[in-house]
C-alpha cells in the first residue's frame, strides 16, 4: 500500500468541476491583481475569523512581515516568540531588523510556554508572536494579559490554524493581528503561495493595505516604504472554491485524529497529540513522539508511508541566528521535540484502510 503524507491530487479530483470555471472567470476578466475576487475572499475570511477586516497578501511569511512593518517594529526592537516553529516566524522578525527573543515550549502541545514569557520581556520588547502550532492555539489569556500590562502588540502566527478556536473564539481574533498562510499543504491551501492578515483595527487594516502596495496611498504617492505583498486574483479564486469545504475538511481531520488516538491508546511507546480542553484544533499536522524517531521514519518510508519532521532544527541553533549567541541546551523542550517527533498522514481524503495501515506499521516498529 502507498500512503502519501498529503494527497492534493485526491482533493483536486473533488474540486475540478468548480475550480476550472472559477479560474477561467479570472482569465476572462483579465483582472489579476486585487479586485473583486480578492475582496470577496477577504470579506469571507474576516467574517470566518471573527474579525473586522482581512488583507490578502502574497504568502504567510509576507503576512508576518507586513504586520511587523505596519506596526513600526524594526531595528532596536525585540519580539518574543517560540524557537520551535517554521522558519518564517523568526525570519520575519530578523528581516525587519528586530531581535527574536525565544521562549521554550510546552512539552505536550509544543506551543510557547506562557509561564516563561514574562521573564523575557525587556524595555525593548514591542510584541509577542505566539505560534498556533499544528492547528492548535497557544494559550492566549496569559499572553494577552502580559501584552496589556506591558503595552505590547500580539501578532498571532496562525499560519497552520485557520479555523482553530479557543473557548469558541477563532484564531486570529485575539491579537493585534492574525496571520494566515495559504501554502498548498495547509487545510485551506492555495494554488501556490498566498496569505492573509486579519485584524479588528480598521485603521491598521488600511495601513496593511498600503504596506502590501509599496506603502502608497493614493497610487504613486508614498509616505512610507512598504513592499509588494499583493495577493493574486487567481489564488483568491481557487481559495474561494476550497473555502466552501473548509469546515468539512477540518471535521474529517479531527475524525482521522480520533481514529489514530484510539489505535495508539494502549501503546505506551507512542505519545499522541495533547489538545487542551478549551481548544478546538484543526490538525494541520498529526504529530506523535516515538523512541528512535529517525529509524521509525526510515521504516515507514520503506513501507511506502509518507511522514515528515516538523521541525528537525530549532530556531535558536539555526546557523543564521548564531549572532544571537544561543547554545543548544538553552531551550531543552524545543530541542527534545526536534529529536523525537514526526507527523503522520491526516488529510481528509485518507481512507480507513490507509489509516489502519499507517497505525499498524508505527506500532510494528515501536514494538520490534
Amino acid at each position: 500500500m502507498n500512503v502519501p503524507l498529503l494527497d492534493l491530487k485526491a482533493q483536486y479530483a473533488t474540486l475540478k468541476k468548480d475550480m476550472l470555471p472559477a479560474i477561467e472567470a479570472v482569465l476572462d476578466s483579465q483582472y489579476f491583481i486585487g479586485g473583486p475576487v480578492v475582496q470577496e475572499l477577504e470579506e469571507k475570511i474576516a467574517e470566518y475569523s471573527q474579525t473586522k477586516a482581512a488583507v490578502g497578501v502574497s504568502s504567510g511569511t509576507d503576512a508576518l512581515l507586513a504586520s511587523l512593518m505596519s506596526l513600526n517594529i524594526g531595528p532596536g526592537d525585540e519580539v518574543i516568540t517560540t524557537p520551535y516553529t517554521f522558519f518564517a516566524t523568526a525570519g520575519s522578525i530578523w528581516r525587519v531588523g528586530a531581535k527574536p527573543v525565544f521562549v521554550d515550549i510546552e512539552p505536550d502541545t509544543y506551543n510557547i510556554d506562557t509561564t516563561k514569557i514574562a521573564a523575557a520581556i525587556t524595555k525593548k520588547t514591542k510584541a509577542i508572536m505566539p505560534v498556533h502550532l499544528y492547528g492548535q492555539m497557544a494559550d492566549m489569556d496569559p499572553i494577552l494579559a502580559l501584552a496589556k500590562q506591558h503595552n505590547l502588540h500580539v501578532i498571532e502566527d496562525a499560519a497552520q490554524a485557520i479555523g482553530s478556536a479557543q473557548n469558541g473564539r477563532k484564531a486570529g481574533s485575539f491579537g493585534t493581528v492574525g496571520c494566515f498562510s495559504f501554502f498548498p499543504s495547509k487545510n485551506l491551501g492555495g494554488l501556490g503561495d498566498g496569505g492573509m492578515v486579519v485584524t479588528r483595527d480598521e485603521a491598521l487594516a488600511e495601513r496593511l493595505r498600503e504596506c502590501r502596495n509599496h506603502g502608497s496611498h493614493p497610487k504613486y504617492y508614498h509616505k512610507w516604504v512598504g513592499a509588494n505583498f499583493r495577493l493574486d486574483a487567481i489564488q483568491a479564486a481557487g481559495l474561494l472554491v476550497k473555502f466552501k469545504h473548509l469546515e468539512a475538511w477540518h471535521a474529517a481531520r479531527r475524525a482521522n485524529a480520533a481514529k489514530y488516538d484510539a489505535l495508539f491508546a494502549d501503546v505506551a511507546e507512542i505519545t499522541t497529540p495533547v489538545v487542551r480542553e478549551y481548544n478546538q484544533t484543526i490538525y494541520n499536522q498529526y504529530v506523535i513522539r516515538v523512541p528512535n524517531r529517525d529509524a521509525c521514519i526510515a521504516f515507514l518510508k520503506e513501507n511506502n508511508i509518507g511522514c515528515e519532521i516538523y521541525y528537525p532544527v530549532a530556531m535558536h541553533v539555526q546557523e543564521c541566528f548564531a549572532p544571537l549567541g544561543h547554545k543548544p541546551d538553552d531551550f531543552p523542550e524545543a530541542e527534545k521535540a526536534s529529536r523525537e517527533t514526526l507527523a503522520l498522514p491526516i488529510y481528509p481524503e485518507l481512507t480507513g484502510e490507509q489509516l489502519n495501515y499507517v497505525a499498524e506499521k508505527v506500532i510494528e516498529f515501536v514494538k520490534a
